[in-house]
């Protein structure tokens, strides 16, 4: 059984006949068995999976009608809810938490037979840019198991890359959907925001988040966007994109484009690797006949620390909930006054979610907020402005996904702060709103490297043509795993 297949081929076989949904979800869960004690993708696995693709090809056989995905075998992080099923967010304060209700993500992809063959590990509460901060161990890279796969959706990531599923869903809130994208050798994209519903989505932070998708083609992105776009009265932040095909016209090209080569993304602190690779990303672009040009955009450098501030503001509002009163587990309140309740509590909190916390606690706080917070927020604001006034002259941007070559797990675990600055080349599209995705580029000495194309609010469908015409210029060897 060829698990090595994209979304879309595995849809012409069903449908064709030359592979069972059975087939392939049972050869997909014997794989997910076999490697996974290397890789630690998976937090748990569907049970009922086999049995699900089995209903799919009995209605195949009847003649019933079939959802888009007809038993495709899609992996999901474990902080999107599906219900009856463990949400842990990879923390041990929801260890045991039970979903009561689906995302709506969740329920566009059953209503098209999609198969969930299981949960995916990640940073804990999406706090982290390496997948080493989830409270049940790192995963690791499929490319080099003594490296990290990137963060927060690290087995989202780690699973589609290692061929443990066709497609996985991830949540990108500062790049963590593109981050281990660029480091897993795979496709991860960030969408306009609103585009896709966050219901159900356990909120870090909610002002900048979206979910999105993690394929091995930029065509099976596409393929579910057209799923998972619309507007949901459940989150009032989606927008109506008016029924777009993102699939069709998908391979347009993008000769007579403008694209700006963003300048605050290649210099200082780049890997020279990386930077050879975004210059011959470029260059193959200029060869498909777009126009490509030098840019500045003066906010970026201080964009990680306004991000920091308004996330960690915002996650401390979100993690207030996880007292062991509304949210928590099992612990017994005699011998506490309230406040050492709490504090006891939430010790099972790990080192990266209680730093946010404080910090969260600490910047918009009485006699701060001006100084840190409320100018976090100009600096976003000024930030947008300026890639607004990019995309008048450009038709995209473009820039590495991340600054650096995948590094060692432990490398960077005790440097919050070399660890927030991977994030330079990430952050600017989610405190903007605007699309962008991560393609498969490059392997050096072994690791992947990322190139990202970032378009205008709304230019989903536009920028989905441009990165499908840049994969077509890449032919990259195949995950050793």
């Amino acid at each position: 059984m060829n698990l090595k297949i994209s979304a879309l081929e595995y849809i012409d076989q069903v449908k064709n006949g030359q592979i069972s949904a059975e087939e392939f979800v049972s050869a997909t869960i014997d794989r997910i068995k076999k490697i996974d004690g290397k890789l630690h993708a998976f937090l748990q696995i569907n049970p009922d999976a086999v049995e699900q693709a089995r209903k799919v090809d009995k209605k195949i056989k009847l003649g019933e009608k079939v959802g888009a995905c007809f038993g495709m075998p899609i992996s999901i992080k474990d902080n999107i809810c599906i219900k009856n099923s463990k949400t842990t967010c990879a923390s041990k304060m929801l260890e045991n938490f039970i979903a009561p209700y689906d995302a709506t993500v969740i329920s566009k992809l059953k209503q098209q037979d999609a198969i969930f063959v299981g949960k995916v590990n990640m940073d804990e509460f999406a706090m982290g840019l390496t997948t080493e901060f989830s409270a049940y161990g790192p995963s690791k890279n499929p490319w080099n198991t003594d490296y990290v796969p990137g963060g927060s959706s690290g087995g989202s990531a780690v699973s589609v890359s290692a061929f443990e599923c066709v497609a996985s869903l991830g949540s990108d809130t500062g790049g963590s959907v593109r981050n281990p994208a660029s480091f897993c050798s795979t496709v991860g994209y960030k969408p306009t925001y609103g585009l896709i519903s966050r219901y159900g989505l356990i909120s870090y932070a909610n002002s900048i988040e979206q979910i999105g998708p993690m394929t091995r083609t930029v065509k099976d992105t596409a393929f579910l966007l057209n799923i998972l776009c619309g507007l949901d009265t459940n989150d009032n932040t989606t927008i109506d994109n008016g029924n777009q095909d993102y699939l069709s016209e998908i391979d347009s090209g993008i000769e007579g484009k403008k694209i700006g080569i963003i300048q605050e993304m290649i210099g200082e602190g780049i890997d020279s690797q990386v930077l050879s690779a975004t210059k011959d990303a470029i260059s193959k672009l200029e060869g498909l006949g777009a126009i490509c040009d030098n840019v500045s955009i003066d906010m970026v450098k201080y964009s990680v620390a306004s991000y920091y501030t308004i996330t960690a503001t915002e996650a401390g509002s979100n993690l207030a909930r996880y007292d062991n009163i509304r949210y928590g587990y099992e612990f017994p309140v005699e011998g506490y006054e309230f406040n050492s309740y709490i504090s006891k509590v939430r010790s099972k909190f790990g080192p990266e979610v209680i730093r946010r916390m404080i910090l969260g606690g600490f910047v918009p706080s009485a006699g701060h907020a001006g100084k840190y917070f409320l100018k976090a927020l100009k600096v976003k604001s000024k930030l947008t402005k300026e890639v607004n006034q990019a995309f008048k002259k450009y038709d995209f941007l473009i820039a590495p996904t991340v600054p650096v070559l995948p590094f060692k797990i432990g490398e960077k675990i005790n440097d919050p702060v070399a660890l927030f600055l991977v994030d330079i080349n990430t952050v600017m599209s989610n405190l903007s709103g605007t699309p962008s995705i991560s393609i498969p580029y490059a392997i050096s000495n072994g690791l992947p490297i990322g190139m990202q194309l970032l378009a205008k609010h709304r230019d989903d469908k536009s920028l989905l043509q441009a990165a499908r015409a840049l994969e077509t210029t890449v032919q990259l060897p195949e995950v050793p795993i």
